[in-house]
């Protein structure tokens, strides 16, 4: 094989070279299926004939070929794809792999994604910026369990355009009764699922037949070739410059006194200048006094654009807020139902709170336990208690903030979401919202006329939330009611509440499994807030044992109300005194899920107040938690 010759125009007039490129349509598409299918040499055998690969990289392949390659003497197309060592020393592919190239007729940007199920989290990343998906099968292997899950989400996702891409037609003779037999099997499967079409296409990645095409080993094939037919598949953005206009603002540009832009990449639509707009979710209306990009003012931009808008009116637009047609605003609420990919090690924990990332506007999240899970196979509804490594479910998702949302189908900008682990911040699940909850659009804060700040004059103090934290049998409940019994006979207004006294009333229904336990914080974090309201000083005595629920509840209150008090106790120590006897069933297994045995404590790393419970007694370190509360918080009267 010989190297590519740039096209004679780079070197006569590289700029109207530029400019030919720079108006050309872009496709992004995904190759996927099962290992060993052939998706990296059929990408690797594209991007050479595209002449996309220039000569010091063909003689870098050629060497790669002969040792590290799987075709002899021969090149092997899969090593311009698969970059990493592990993917080369085993021959697959680990790691989502972009690359680019382009014909005359289309730009391409295609992703490279894991056949093994171990990495299919890696292929929903590929596959959620696709236009396209390129699904291989193995002439002699058929349909398997990877080609039906890759397919699956590739729906899921949102992407329509599909081919069927059966492959290595060349090792099974150019069969075409092999050929048909894989189409019907995939086409009975892709009907149950909601496929409405797609297109098949016998193929060889390594030969290059029916690649850029027709071959002459297939003459009973009448299609096209696999690179004529990307080069005509209808784009997404042609869609979405049909839909109602969105801009989710990423960016309030105020280089100085004199200029305020809102910048994002529109989501949907067209604009223009003086068009009508309303801002969501405050419902403000203005409209558009100018539309500046990188090369200067424009009259209108379309989806798919990065512009920055100038409002005619000063209204109040953030970060996160959508500028959205004004006859046409998307909808808003705090609770839906939602499809959801988990991508994590780490199983899904309902009720432990996430971070919710939705276009551009960020908050906090709780899951509840999955309605069902999806058998990719049979299609089946299984029930579940929560979302491990690769399942796909449909749960609820309430945020703590109501955020402009679209159906997913309608608009993958505002109704695809991730959610992120508070703790690691690694991104744990892929979400598409289906429909917001009924109850969502009826539920609204009432207005009061006595406000919290009022409640805490009348009763001379600020309110705070004494969040007392650590082991069973550490003194937690001890030092918490010595503490309101100092502030009571000082006049001070608080109210303790005690984790075993709160399981005899509010939250008997719970059991001490881990999503028990952290329903169990969340409805005391509720409560406390609450009281927090009246002007309180409210104590609370729990194990809390999970770092993310206590951040849930110090979210919950504004900035300095919640004081994390560790009440650090060695394990030896608390089962020394383990006047209840609880340790000694847990060690004999008599109670499972008990802090410290068999489910785990994560200490506070930073607590607001820290006791040592071996160097300070009950007592002492009551008194020095009280002189805190009066030397900080005395209210200012």
């Amino acid at each position: 094989m010989t190297a590519y010759t740039p096209d004679a125009l780079i070197a006569a007039d590289i700029h109207a070279y530029l400019d030919t490129h720079a108006h050309k349509s872009m496709l992004r598409f995904i190759t996927c299926g099962s290992v060993d299918d052939g998706k990296s040499t059929l990408i690797g055998r594209l991007l050479y004939d595209s002449k996309t690969i220039f000569e010091d990289q063909l003689s870098q392949l050629e060497a790669d070929s002969r040792r590290l390659g799987t075709q002899g003497q021969n090149i092997d197309f899969a090593l311009l794809v698969d970059g990493l060592a592990a993917e080369r020393e085993q021959g697959i592919t680990i790691d989502v792999a972009y690359r680019f190239f382009a014909t005359d007729k289309r730009k391409f940007i295609v992703a490279d994604t894991p056949g093994h199920e171990q990495y299919t989290r890696n292929m929903v990343t590929g596959a959620s910026t696709a236009d396209a998906a390129v699904i291989l099968v193995d002439a002699r292997k058929g349909v398997l369990t990877q080609t039906r899950r890759h397919s699956f989400l590739a729906h899921l996702i949102g992407i329509r355009q599909l081919v069927l891409a059966v492959n290595k037609m060349d090792l099974v003779g150019h069969d075409q009764a092999t050929f048909d037999g894989i189409v019907a099997d995939y086409a009975e499967f892709a009907k149950s699922i909601g496929i409405e079409g797609f297109t098949a296409i016998p193929l060889s990645g390594l030969s290059g037949a029916n690649i850029t095409t027709r071959s002459e080993a297939m003459p009973w094939y009448d299609g096209p070739a696999l690179l004529p037919h990307l080069e005509s598949v209808p784009l997404d953005a042609d869609r979405a410059a049909k839909a109602p206009f969105r801009l989710p603002v990423q960016w309030v540009n105020r280089p100085d006194l004199d200029f305020r832009g809102f910048a994002g990449t529109i989501a949907g639509g067209r604009v223009r200048v003086g068009d009508a707009v309303r801002i969501v979710p405050s419902g403000r209306t203005t409209r558009i006094a100018r539309i500046v990009t990188f090369d200067g003012d424009r009259d209108q931009a379309s989806a798919g654009e990065a512009v920055t808008v100038v409002l005619a009116d000063e209204v109040d637009c953030s970060r996160g807020d959508v500028i959205a047609a004004a006859d046409a605003p998307p909808e808003v609420a705090n609770q839906f139902e939602a499809t959801i990919v988990w991508l994590s090690d780490t199983a899904l924990v309902p009720g432990r709170g996430y971070w919710l990332k939705s276009a551009t506007r960020t908050v906090g999240a709780t899951v509840q336990p999955p309605g069902h899970v999806v058998d990719v196979n049979t299609q089946a509804q299984l029930s579940a208690k929560t979302l491990e490594l690769n399942d796909i479910g449909v749960a609820e998702v309430f945020t703590d903030a109501p955020i402009v949302f679209a159906p997913y189908e309608d608009s993958h900008e505002l109704g695809g979401f991730i959610l992120i682990d508070r703790e690691t911040n690694a991104t744990v699940a892929a979400g598409m919202i289906r429909h917001a909850l009924r109850r969502a659009q009826n539920v609204h804060w009432q207005s009061v006329d006595i406000t919290r700040e009022a409640h805490a004059r009348q009763k001379g103090q600020s309110p705070r939330l004494l969040w007392f934290t650590g082991l069973s049998g550490s003194g937690k409940s001890t030092i918490a009611n010595l503490v309101e019994k100092k502030l009571h006979a000082l006049g001070r207004h608080s109210f303790l509440l005690d984790g075993d006294n709160v399981r005899h009333g509010l939250n008997k229904d719970l059991g001490f499994s881990d999503a028990d336990r952290i329903e169990n914080i969340r409805r005391v974090g509720e409560v406390a807030r609450l009281m927090t309201d009246a002007g309180l000083i409210v104590l609370t005595a729990f194990i809390s044992p999970f770092r993310a629920e206590r951040d849930m509840v110090r979210g919950l209150l504004p900035p300095g109300e919640f004081v994390e008090i560790f009440v650090d106790t060695a394990l030896a120590a608390a089962e020394a005194r383990d006047v209840k006897g609880l340790y000694a069933k847990a060690r004999a297994g008599e109670i499972a899920h008990f802090t410290g045995i068999s489910s785990p404590y994560e200490p506070p790393e930073r607590p607001d107040i820290h006791i040592d419970t071996v160097r300070e007694s009950a007592e002492a370190a009551a008194e020095r938690i009280v002189e805190h509360v009066l030397g900080v918080w005395s209210f200012e009267l």
